[in-house]
């Protein structure tokens, strides 16, 4: 069953058109990841969703409920950790799961029965009393999402869970995320992380300019849109090796910066000639959904 079905999405901004005709299906239970470069459309496509811009054109069903008509009667059911915290520092971390409730119109006696699982939840049932300024960049990021929890949610949208945080403190929170897949929860994510929406999302679609370019499994679109090997290599040698034999021997040879990205079917040959230089290093590695997005939407920065 779809929890979020988008059909012919469209919202502009004066002449610029910011999502250009979206589609989207989201079944219960699963992890969907959006992924686009800076400017994508992915934050826009995410407020229309839950009815806080007003879209140009096209159907949006979450919840069971038309958006935006009656948006916050499906908000009622839906779950938000936004980009950037916005935890209130004059609030201790209970007295901040105790406010977000009342938002739901949740009684204190209910939010009071809530607040325990969610401390335990974030790690943080030592520090209820803290105030949020004592906590860790991690600890913040846990509480927020446990915040977005406290209405007992279906569907829960993340957009960017993990920026700004330490390798540890990710992969905390890429448990945390597990455990609501476990319970049958619905996550919509959005993430600039790769190796994140690998390893957590059973479907995903990637989008630039405002349109979805290429939706699947993480493993159908790496099988679909990139070879099977990638050789990245490095150092002052790398372009020289590159033009001598690099760009005959793979089928794609790209450089940014100082690398160049080989990209084959078997690489055996690659590898050792390059085995056989001392003015390069180089990795060898299966390719990746980052391969992917880079192949789509370009390797050129964003702002």
């Amino acid at each position: 069953m779809a929890l979020l079905a988008v059909q012919g999405l469209r919202k502009s901004f004066g002449e610029r058109e910011v999502v250009a005709g979206v589609d989207l299906e989201i079944n219960a239970g699963e992890c969907f990841g959006l992924l686009g470069p800076n400017g994508a459309g992915k934050t826009t496509t995410l407020r229309l969703c839950l009815g806080l811009t007003h879209p140009n054109a096209g159907t949006i069903n979450m919840i069971g409920e038309p958006v935006p008509a009656r948006a916050r009667e499906a908000r009622t059911k839906v779950g938000v950790v936004p980009q950037m915290d916005n935890l209130d520092p004059d609030f201790t971390v209970r007295e901040n799961l105790a406010v977000y409730g009342r938002y739901f119109g949740m009684s204190m006696g209910a939010i009071e029965t809530r607040i325990p699982e969610l401390l335990e939840y974030a790690g943080l049932s030592a520090r209820a009393d803290a105030r949020i300024q004592t906590l860790s960049g991690g600890m913040k990021r846990r509480l927020t999402i446990s915040r977005a929890l406290v209405n007992d949610p279906d569907l829960l949208f993340l957009d960017e869970p993990t920026t700004g945080l330490d390798p540890q403190a990710r992969h905390l929170i890429w448990e945390r995320l597990r455990q609501l897949m476990q319970r049958g929860k619905t996550l919509l994510l959005t993430t600039h992380f790769m190796d994140e929406a690998e390893r957590l999302c059973s479907r995903i679609a990637i989008m630039d300019n405002g349109k979805i370019i290429a939706r699947g499994t993480p493993r159908e679109l790496i099988a679909r849109h990139i070879e099977p090997q990638v050789v990245e290599v490095y150092g002052d040698g790398a372009q020289a090796w590159a033009d001598a034999f690099g760009r005959n021997a793979s089928q794609r040879c790209e450089k940014t910066g100082e690398t160049v990205f080989c990209y084959a079917h078997d690489a055996d040959e690659i590898v050792h000639s390059l085995a056989m230089r001392d003015d390069v290093r180089y990795l060898h590695r299966p390719a990746n959904l980052e391969d992917v997005f880079l192949k789509l939407t370009g390797r050129e920065l964003r702002d």
